[in-house]
């Protein structure tokens, strides 16, 4: 295989990028063994007390990520942020307004290999998100394991990160002043193993949850399309009935979530490596779908819904298609 290495006078500002991106794939992969690690480490030795400490602190926190977790803006503003979504870059492109005295349910799709669209629109305030929906408050919902895992749960946190538990999304959107936004990636774990460049497969039809958490609250619901989610990484095919397959998904059922095996370029050079590809992301807000509170919805109800959501989902990702490269015979698809 030939390697193609970087050039020696890329700009400092790319340098940057680069090391961002670096430091968010590290954060993704490898930060929460080390903390696991760091904590075992000081259990073990002379400063076993601390640990301790923390433990007794994890026990009286727990909850906190079902109820709203703690943000920080300090954190949500660190110049790193910026760099990282200036690499690939990432755009926040709103197609209506939202009123901020109504509480939303964002769909978010796909969820590509690591979802950097969502954390790089939701996470940080480097896309604008504050600007163009003035007065709402974004909480991007992941797996509930994360928030076991000693000092990394608490610098997920403080991104604007909580848990995806109902209790958690309940909290968020059970805000009477309203203003509030529930980040939900519809497809979760078992889409990221259809994250292959060009794929346009979403993994929806029998996710009928968030359906009916926005009956029971009233939330609106909103779909968003993120433009070049699947383009950052490629990854090992694995197509249904392969034995990576059978394997990845009989993980995801055991412990939650899995892994894609994917891969893209270096650091200096182009060829190979877990770097993802400098690809721009838009990241498209659709419109919002009036939704009335309704405690009891029946099934017929909640069918009707979902079928409203797909078509809007579908209108959506067909008025803006041409205009980020998707070519025109091409559709979404259910499955």
């Amino acid at each position: 295989m030939k390697v193609e290495f970087a050039p020696i006078n890329i700009p400092l500002a790319r340098r940057i990028q680069t090391a961002a991106v670096i430091q968010w794939l590290f954060s993704f992969l490898l930060l929460a063994q080390c903390c696991w690690g760091v904590f075992i480490i000081l259990l073990l030795g002379n400063y076993w007390f601390l640990p301790l400490l923390y433990a007794l602190w994890l026990y009286l926190d727990w909850e906190t990520p079902q109820t709203g977790g703690r943000r920080s803006n300090w954190v949500r503003n660190w110049t790193i942020w910026k760099y990282f979504t200036d690499y690939f870059p990432i755009h926040l492109i709103k197609t209506s307004d939202l009123d901020p005295s109504q509480n939303y349910l964002f769909g978010f799709h796909p969820h590509g290999v690591l979802v950097a669209g969502a954390f790089g629109n939701f996470c940080t305030e480097y896309t604008g998100f504050k600007e163009l929906f003035p007065g709402l408050t974004p909480y991007l919902h992941i797996l509930p394991f994360w928030f076991g895992c000693p000092f990394f749960r608490d610098y997920a946190m403080s991104t604007g990160v909580v848990s995806a538990s109902k209790k958690s999304v309940s909290h968020v959107l059970n805000n009477d002043r309203g203003g509030n936004i529930a980040v939900i990636v519809i497809g979760g774990a078992e889409e990221s193993l259809d994250a292959h460049p060009g794929s346009l497969t979403l993994n929806i039809l029998k996710r009928r949850g968030f359906i009916k958490m926005a009956f029971k609250y009233g939330a609106h619901l909103v779909p968003v399309f993120s433009f070049g989610e699947n383009e950052l990484f490629k990854q090992v095919a694995n197509p249904k009935g392969s034995w990576l397959r059978t394997l990845q998904e009989r993980l995801r059922k055991i412990v939650g979530f899995t892994l894609p095996l994917f891969h893209a370029r270096g650091i200096f050079q182009y060829s190979f490596g877990l770097m993802p590809y400098r690809k721009p992301i838009h990241t498209v807000v659709g419109k919002p779908i009036t939704v009335k509170q309704n405690l009891n919805p029946t099934l017929e109800e909640i069918e009707q819904l979902h079928q409203t959501y797909l078509r809007e989902l579908s209108k959506l990702f067909e008025d803006h298609k041409e205009k980020y490269g998707i070519p025109d015979h091409e559709s979404l698809i259910f499955k």
